[in-house]
């Protein structure tokens, strides 16, 4: 309804399935917050290798029609959404970037997905990923048998970084998803023991103590997620913590995901962009849609 729209998701499309599974993803994404949506090609003229010859005329127009396509899907899928269509005259991961820090939400697609190696991420997500200022949403084509995407399931949060500076964006970006699906949300946090604990003469005994270790990692865990548990008195919230690589625990807990959120750390002083070990993990074997989300 008019004025009833708050903000914008964007969904980047490439002409392949996996951009009109972001537009969909994007498109039901905006109808739980009351955003509009809007969908964005980045295209800028070159010659082609190909057996017909295309002028900048062509092109051009190719790239109007999978916009064009993605806008009439999404329209007839949800009638009430507020669609727009955007042409980027732009390198692809610059015109991404951009629209990144214009819209709340940027959601891409993956580049498919594999039974051992499992979903392999494209490059230009993973530029976009490294220098986007806002959270970017990874969303995976599905497969026949997966069905449509639904709010089912749970919304699984990666919570390393105790600081509240730090994990702050990430777990109001996940209390917020959570909420408007309806949906439990699961924090996870893993944790090793010391090398200290696993070597030595002492070793044994140490790792009788190490059973204490636990109890204060839940403490600690239980701690960061309390100020969001008082903001969003209405999320059914789960904690769990477990031994292991960070990546790998939160991936266990993925079986019933529908969202995996993952933070990632700003450039520092030096401008070092990184995705992180744990992104990178959630991003390539995750199966559900990741979210990524910059923080301090």
């Amino acid at each position: 309804m008019p004025g009833s729209v708050t903000g914008t998701i964007s969904a980047g499309l490439d002409g392949t399935g996996q951009g009109l599974a972001a537009a969909d993803w994007a498109a039901r994404e905006a109808l739980r917050r009351g955003a509009a949506l809007r969908l964005v090609h980045a295209w800028v003229w070159q010659p082609l290798d190909v057996p017909i010859a295309a002028d900048a005329t062509t092109q051009r127009h190719w790239a109007e029609e999978v916009l064009r396509h993605a806008e009439r899907r999404v329209a007839m899928a949800h009638p009430g959404l507020t669609v727009t269509a955007r042409l980027l005259p732009e390198d692809t991961v610059t015109a991404l970037v951009a629209e990144a820090g214009r819209a709340d939400l940027l959601v891409l697609g993956s580049r498919g997905h594999g039974a051992l190696v499992g979903h392999l991420v494209g490059s230009v997500a993973l530029h976009v990923l490294r220098r986007a200022t806002a959270p970017v949403v990874l969303v995976r084509e599905p497969r026949e048998a997966d069905g449509e995407d639904t709010a089912a399931g749970e919304v699984v949060v990666g919570v390393q970084d105790l600081d509240a500076d730090s994990n702050g964006p990430v777990l109001e970006f996940a209390f917020a998803a959570a909420e408007a699906r309806g949906a439990r949300l699961r924090a996870v946090r893993a944790w090793t023991l010391p090398p200290v604990l696993t070597w030595g003469p002492g070793s044994l005994w140490l790792a009788d103590e190490a059973g204490e270790m636990e109890p204060l990692e839940r403490k600690q865990l239980a701690d960061a997620v309390r100020p969001w548990r008082d903001r969003h008195p209405h999320v059914d919230v789960a904690e769990d913590v477990g031994t292991g690589s960070a990546g790998q625990v939160l991936l266990d807990h993925t079986g019933a995901a529908c969202l995996l959120v993952v933070g990632r750390r700003l450039p520092g002083p030096h401008g070092l962009r990184r995705l992180g070990s744990v992104a990178y993990a959630a991003l390539h074997h995750a199966p559900c849609p990741v979210a990524v989300v910059p923080h301090p």
